[in-house]
């Protein structure tokens, strides 16, 4: 009973903080929230949450602002997620439905996140290792080239060209496209290697060394292409935020400039959970962003994404708000994807 209305007191605190970016006293609670019990119990439950870490005091005579300890207990004990409004819902759907590519759905995504949580949106591209290849075209240019085009089942398209020493065959081209795609179709791209390897016996013997270019220039293609990287909007949301800060937002800024960073990050982050997690201040382990704090989750299929999204802000964000932002665009954008 004790924990419960402390942890209620804690809430009270968090949200008042969040929305007012101000110390928050007994007083405050007493007259914003009905905790149903007396000015001095809140004291005396303010002094134990203090004393526990998770509420702390700035200056003399303030009220308390919560800690990362405080936000982490808040955030794990979040029983209800703010839900988005029909209008943000058809918003959603109709800004990401109306994308011509993959390269526009992302950017429509980044862009969109940001301008819901009025923070940093980031976006990871599609992994090619955790893809599954969709289709393999060829295309004969002149009588001794070859574009090799390669769609994975998330939209990513990669293309070679493939100088050849001798002339074409007209039988060739055809035969190759249609027992590559047989071969590949649905399969990720970590599996492949066996079954390529079996395909090429079905070939003649005078058609096997073309064969074996061909399926050389995909795998090389899909390791070359294996770098990943992510797309990131609504940095200057930062600088409405400059107050979050000790002293300014130049570390944060310097820490995402260097993607490898969130790169990092992120991975760590699907280790963590399936589902939406968060990282809080220093346990983003990095000390340019230990003020700041991350939701992300997983896109693609359910239960195997193929990248992950979220979205950094200062430790004083609207948790409940920014995981249903987060949520909301990871799953229309892999309904996308997998359409």
């Amino acid at each position: 009973m004790v924990e419960d209305r402390r942890l209620g007191v804690l809430r009270a605190i968090v949200e008042d903080y969040v929305q007012t970016h101000e110390p928050v006293g007994s007083r405050v609670l007493v007259e914003r929230h009905n905790l149903g019990v007396s000015p001095a119990t809140i004291r005396n439950d303010m002094a134990a949450l203090e004393d526990a870490g998770y509420i702390a005091q700035p200056h003399t005579s303030a009220g308390r602002v919560p800690t990362d300890k405080g936000y982490r207990l808040f955030v794990d004990r979040l029983s209800t997620i703010k839900p988005l409004s029909s209008p943000e819902r058809r918003a959603i759907q109709h800004f990401l439905e109306d994308a011509v590519d993959l390269d526009d759905v992302v950017d429509r995504s980044v862009r969109l996140l940001a301008q819901l949580t009025h923070q940093v949106a980031v976006v990871q591209y599609p992994s090619l290792r955790r893809s599954a290849l969709r289709h393999l075209e060829l295309v004969p240019v002149g009588d001794s080239r070859l574009l090799v085009v390669i769609i994975t089942d998330n939209g990513r398209v990669e293309q070679r060209m493939l100088d050849l020493e001798d002339a074409l065959a007209e039988h060739v081209v055809p035969e190759l496209r249609a027992r590559l795609n047989a071969t590949v179709a649905g399969r990720r791209l970590v599996d492949l290697p066996e079954p390529l390897e079996q395909m090429v016996s079905a070939f003649p013997v005078a058609d096997q060394a073309l064969v074996r270019r061909v399926i050389r220039v995909v795998e090389d293609t899909l390791a070359e292409a294996t770098e990943e990287r992510i797309v990131m909007a609504g940095t200057a949301n930062l600088a409405r935020s400059g107050t979050d800060f000790t002293q300014t937002i130049r570390p944060v800024l310097e820490a995402l400039e260097e993607q490898v960073v969130l790169l990092r990050l992120l991975t760590e982050m699907a280790e963590d959970s399936e589902g939406v997690a968060v990282r809080i201040g220093r346990e983003t382990r990095h000390a340019g962003l230990a003020e700041t704090s991350i939701v992300a989750t997983g896109y693609g299929a359910e239960g195997d994404p193929v990248a992950r999204i979220g979205s950094l802000g200062p430790t004083r964000m609207d948790y409940a708000g920014t995981i249903a932002s987060v949520r909301a665009v990871a799953r229309y954008l892999s309904r996308i994807l997998a359409g």
